[in-house]
């Protein structure tokens, strides 16, 4: 996929997306079909690509660009209609919590619920009484939140639920869930985005939001013998591994690389334009500016906080050599223009919104 920005390799050791280029581009797929009947051949043929944002950021914007990409990808390998499902640990143990199942029955739990996919409720439900343990009472009280499905307004339901309004890890990770799917309306995509309940995969050790993305049966194309697909992808938020920055001052080549190890300053990212504001309260202009140049097939970025200090937006290029900085401020919103900044001459000018794409492709042309 030429002239997206921000993707990396599992065989590059899952690089820092943040950190360690985002200028990858992904490699052809292998010539074989990826669609197979049979599942041991699936697995003997599977393709799989891999990238991560590490570090500490403020919630749910660098999530929300995980989810971004996922769209972005599946759109372009044109597989078909997709669903990207998404659910949080925080929330569902919260759930658990408020239909009165205790700690130690979560994972266990979780497991049964994660089955929801594939079989009804009333063998789920006879699974977590008659296996699990669990009371007929508390599988019920379950059974009523994990066959929810919808999108932001399911959230702001939740949050005034009379059960999960009293827990405070239900909460958290529903108000968190809500700027999610802000951030997802900024980008355009919550039509394929759906919180889903029943999500449960991995939950026993991932720490925060989850997402997986389905293929959806087509109604209207019939085959001889249809083909079930099902999951095609998937992510999380979990605990970090990685040390970089730790006290302890380890270094990890190839995944924290340094950009002055050579004595000399060096161009670490192909990021062309960083996205940057000069007041607070403006991350939803990034993120819809962001999203443009994305969409247009630029490589762009932008710092993972809500509020950063322009000056640091501006530091960060010219660390690590990004060409220029398209600044989007109160008053640039009011003039419908973007300031365009050359990082190395530190030469600003003014540049209609509806011309700012073209401008940028014409000075980054060689």
């Amino acid at each position: 996929m030429p002239g997206k920005h921000r993707y990396e390799t599992q065989d590059e050791l899952s690089c820092s997306h943040s950190q360690a280029g985002k200028g990858g581009n992904l490699p052809e797929p292998p010539p074989e079909p990826l669609l197979c009947k049979d599942r041991i051949s699936c697995r003997r043929k599977s393709w799989i690509q891999d990238f991560d944002i590490a570090g500490q950021f403020d919630p749910m914007i660098p999530d929300a660009e995980c989810l971004k990409i996922l769209h972005e990808i599946l759109s372009d390998l044109q597989l078909g209609d997709f669903l990207i499902k998404v659910n949080d640990r925080r929330i569902l143990k919260g759930v658990f919590a408020a239909c009165g199942i205790p700690e130690s029955k979560f994972i266990t739990t979780c497991s049964t619920v994660d089955k929801l996919d594939k079989m009804p409720w009333e063998e789920v439900r006879s699974e977590m009484v008659g296996e699990k343990g669990l009371s007929p009472e508390a599988a019920d009280r379950i059974g009523e939140y994990v066959q929810l499905q919808g999108g932001l307004e399911l959230v702001e339901r939740l949050l005034q639920d009379p059960r999960l309004s009293q827990n405070k890890l239900a909460k958290e990770g529903l108000g968190d869930m809500k700027l999610l799917f802000e951030y997802l309306a900024l980008f355009g995509i919550t039509g394929k985005i759906s919180f889903d309940l029943s999500l449960a995969r991995g939950l026993d050790y991932y720490t925060g939001v989850i997402f997986e993305a389905v293929l959806l049966q087509q109604e209207n194309h019939p085959v001889e013998e249809p083909v079930r697909v099902g999951s095609v992808a998937g992510g999380r938020r979990q605990a970090p591994h990685c040390s970089c920055g730790s006290p302890e001052g380890r270094s990890l080549p190839r995944v924290c690389p340094s950009p002055q190890a050579s004595g000399q300053k060096v161009r670490t990212t192909e990021t062309e334009v960083l996205v940057a504001t000069p007041q607070k309260h403006l991350l939803a202009a990034r993120l819809k500016l962001i999203s443009e140049l994305w969409d247009a097939g630029i490589k762009a970025e932008m710092l993972y906080k809500k509020d950063p200090k322009l000056l640091k937006q501006l530091q960060y290029c010219e660390d690590t050599g990004i060409p220029l900085a398209a600044i989007v401020g109160e008053q640039e919103l009011m003039d419908g223009v973007v300031k365009l900044r050359d990082v190395a001459t530190r030469e600003e000018v003014d540049i209609p919104r509806e011309k700012l794409i073209d401008e940028i492709r014409r000075r980054l042309e060689p």
